[in-house]
């Protein structure tokens, strides 16, 4: 009945707290979507067991054809041109990541230094899997294929279940 008690003393305390927007307080994300949206998830991220094993290295997100590619983050262009026959756009980011983009015809060139949400290309048909134009967006770091979605994930509040020991 104690910590029931203490719980429900904290739980009043906080109370102001708690209604106070949390997006408020975070800092400002690094990472935004490369798409404008509605940028909807046609193939999600696949890892893969090992450096030549099966999976899908980034996600596919629905597009149209000539629509605007974006920077993802800040960072320099890494790559920009043909990848067997696919126009892609790498760009490296502080802290090790590098994001890539492809189809995409690229509007910069490798060296220069790119913002968050600048155009950096436009989108191509012809990406396999792809019934319209999308958009293959990947990441890694170093030699780790990582998924896109987490750079954008908004983070929410989750609760778990109280452990009376």
């Amino acid at each position: 009945m104690t910590r029931l008690l203490a719980l429900l003393a904290v739980l009043l305390a906080l109370a102001p707290h708690l209604a106070t927007p949390l997006a408020s307080a975070a800092a400002p994300a690094r990472f935004g979507w490369p798409l404008a949206a509605p940028h909807p998830v046609l193939r999600r991220f696949e890892p893969p067991r090992g450096p030549f094993g099966p999976g899908h290295r980034g996600v596919d997100l629905g597009g149209t054809e000539d629509e605007a590619v974006l920077a993802a983050g800040d960072g320099v262009v890494l790559y920009a041109g043909l990848v067997a026959d696919r126009p892609v756009v790498s760009i490296v980011h502080l802290g090790g990541l590098r994001t890539t983009y492809e189809p995409v015809s690229p509007l910069v060139n490798a060296g220069e230094r790119v913002g968050r949400g600048q155009l950096v290309g436009r989108l191509r048909p012809g990406h396999g899997g792809c019934a319209t134009a999308c958009l293959h967006w990947g990441v890694r770091r170093g030699e780790e294929y990582l998924d896109p979605l987490r750079l954008v994930a908004t983070g929410g509040v989750r609760l778990l279940p109280w452990q009376d020991r």
